[in-house]
């Protein structure tokens, strides 16, 4: 999950596997696999950078995992 900011000024958590699409229209609007919508004050490309940063985090925790099993 990623930490993102409301038009309202309100934070929440959003998760990331839920993600169908990102739109700037112009406030930025995701949209999710539930059919609802969210509008955010981060742009489009800051959303995308923390979704990639989190996905890396995932996945290096995995492999750290996997390669403690292995010893």
């Amino acid at each position: 999950m990623v930490s993102v900011t409301r038009l309202d000024g309100s934070a929440i958590m959003l998760n990331v596997d839920l993600m169908v699409t990102i739109e700037r229209t112009p406030d930025t609007l995701v949209w999710l696999t539930t059919g609802d919508r969210i509008f955010l004050r981060e742009t489009p490309e800051e959303i995308v950078e923390r979704v990639i940063r989190y996905k890396q985090t995932v996945v290096g925790a995995a492999t750290l995992a996997m390669v403690g099993d292995l010893s």
